[in-house]
């Protein structure tokens, strides 16, 4: 599974902060949330300073960007308040890791209504950061973030809803939550779509579906899409049979660091010829080198 913690950025830059943190294991069913934690460690912390330089300007570093985002939070903006927030939680920019600081600022954003700041704190409640574990209390924060079209607590929703923390399980809920981010373009929900008709949870079983959702998050970077796209191409579900563009999709996902399908790799090595696996590897060089598939764990989006 995974986590990420969003920020948005202060009124004089205006530009919006997104941080991804990663951290630890994956669900036994294979949907995941993006307020979980996988295995991967923590949000590049040299990422969120390229990104201050572009924004704030060259030289500018995380210190500068924190003194910014204390100011306009002081003075009362809420996106502000939310990447402040986000600061104290990863220890960036010269101060310690403080959940209690951080908890402070995204109520104080959360009064304002900010999105963000609900779904960061549905990620506290979720994972018990500085205040008592509470499915109930994550999903509540989740479900208005989502209400307020925050695509990645749409994804958090369904995934609560489909496991049946804080609340009844329903899978056909969680199916639409979903579809709901996967229509709004979030690879994250694209992928729990595309899982849910592979395993035929709170949908009709289609392999045909599966695949054209776990294409469109592929193309976005998701590595775990890729796999499993590789591996409908490899077997001909829902997709012709293409043991080189197998190779490419899962091969992309290793080279990006995510191994679950090396053993699949393994296995057409051993099938294809040498002017196709040359093929295969060229189209994963080139998955890795487009822009879209190479989503940053920190980015200011203007």
């Amino acid at each position: 599974m995974k986590r990420r913690i969003v920020g948005v950025g202060p009124r004089l830059v205006a530009a919006t902060l997104l941080a991804t943190l990663f951290g630890s294991g994956i669900s036994k069913a294979s949907a995941q949330t993006t307020s979980e934690v996988n295995a991967g460690g923590r949000a590049s912390e040299n990422d969120a300073a390229v990104e201050a330089s572009l924004v704030l300007g060259p030289g500018k570093s995380l210190r500068d960007a924190r003194k910014c985002f204390e100011g306009d939070a002081g003075r009362g903006y809420a996106p502000a308040m939310v990447n402040l927030a986000v600061f104290y939680m990863e220890g960036w920019g010269g101060v310690q890791q403080n959940y209690g600081t951080s908890l402070y600022w995204l109520k104080e954003a959360a009064k304002q209504g900010q999105p963000r700041a609900y779904t960061n704190l549905g990620i506290m409640y979720l994972k018990g950061l500085g205040v008592t574990q509470d499915y109930r209390e994550a999903l509540k924060d989740f479900r208005i973030a989502a209400d307020r079209g925050e695509t990645g607590a749409m994804v958090d929703v369904g995934y609560m809803t489909e496991s049946g923390q804080g609340t009844t399980k329903n899978e056909v809920e969680g199916a639409e939550w979903y579809r709901k981010a996967a229509e709004r373009g979030d690879m994250w929900g694209q992928n729990n779509l595309a899982d849910a008709y592979l395993r035929g949870i709170g949908v009709v079983q289609s392999d045909k579906l599966a695949a054209e959702w776990f294409r469109k998050a592929a193309v976005k970077g998701h590595s775990g899409a890729r796999i499993k796209l590789g591996f409908l191409h490899m077997m001909g579900r829902g997709v012709e049979k293409d043991p080189v563009a197998a190779y490419g999709w899962i091969l992309a996902a290793s080279q990006a660091g995510d191994h679950r399908g090396d053993q699949y790799l393994s296995s057409l090595q051993m099938e294809l010829q040498a002017e196709q696996l040359e093929a295969a590897t060229k189209r994963a060089r080139e998955l890795q080198a487009a822009p879209e598939a190479s989503p940053m764990e920190i980015a200011f989006v203007r």
